[in-house]
């Protein structure tokens, strides 16, 4: 089962942080994020943190292994422009955009038992027996 996490509107150009995103692309969650970790550069921080939420969403929300979880895709789409502009020479201005991103992280990895009552009942038996 896939589990994703998206992160909207980052502040950095789609360009720069697919760069970070080939990276990863397919590594366990583990190593990625050890990856990231020596990354210099500052996207590498944006990535660390979406692949966590990834991480924390499979863990939590799925019931799935986190020391299991692959980073199935990753991709990057450019977001929103802010339009700018700059004033120069003779009254006149220049347009500038500052770029944002979306970047969108789905991991797969293996589900933990489901302990049922009946299962944990039977575990306190077992114990209790000896």
């Amino acid at each position: 089962m896939s589990v994703k996490a998206i992160s909207k509107a980052i502040q950095i150009s789609p360009r720069k942080v697919a760069v970070v995103a080939a990276l990863v692309r397919g590594r366990s969650v583990n190593d990625a994020l050890v990856i990231l970790e020596h990354t210099p550069r500052r996207s590498a921080q944006a990535v660390a943190k979406t692949i966590m939420s990834a991480r924390a969403n499979a863990d939590n929300n799925h019931n799935m292994k986190p020391d299991t979880l692959v980073i199935t895709e990753i991709y990057v789409t450019p977001g929103p422009r802010l339009k700018r502009f700059r004033p120069v020479a003779r009254g006149s201005a220049h347009p500038y955009q500052h770029k944002t991103s979306h970047l969108r992280v789905v991991v797969d990895g293996e589900m933990r038992q489901v302990k049922t009552k009946e299962d944990i009942a039977a575990k306190k038996k077992i114990e209790g027996a000896k």
